[in-house]
């Protein structure tokens, strides 16, 4: 049974673990999560749940590095995080392109769905989606 998620509810009842996880994760990369609708987010956890990675713990940080690279674009995401970083996040993005599956290329279909996606990385990796 998929464990559910929570935004939370005036203040009385606290946001959900993944959700919290993710937050950070975000922030871990540079993105604010305020930066991210919360339906995104929702969304974000899951896909991750539907991969069976949500009690994973170093999934949240390898979500937010494809999620924050497609929203951030590529000099903004190396200026924080690095060249290696960097280079590793964009050959997952190519391989998830290739594939044209799995919960990375889910991510940036999300991302583009959601028009959070920066115009200089759907040019460079010639990302479209039929609507």
């Amino acid at each position: 049974m998929r464990r559910r998620s929570s935004f939370g509810f005036f203040g009385m009842f606290g946001r959900s673990f993944d959700l919290r996880q993710l937050d950070m994760a975000l922030r871990g990369v540079d993105l604010h999560p305020a930066l991210v609708p919360e339906g995104v987010k929702m969304t974000m956890v899951n896909l991750m749940k539907d991969h069976g990675v949500d009690e994973i713990e170093e999934a949240y940080p390898a979500v937010a590095e494809i999620f924050g690279y497609c929203v951030m674009g590529a000099n903004a995401f190396e200026a924080v995080n690095g060249g290696q970083r960097l280079a590793a996040v964009e050959a997952r993005i190519e391989k998830a392109l290739d594939a044209g599956d799995g919960i990375d290329a889910q991510l940036i279909l999300l991302a583009v769905h959601a028009k959070l996606i920066q115009p200089e990385v759907i040019e460079r990796y010639g990302i479209s989606a039929d609507e």
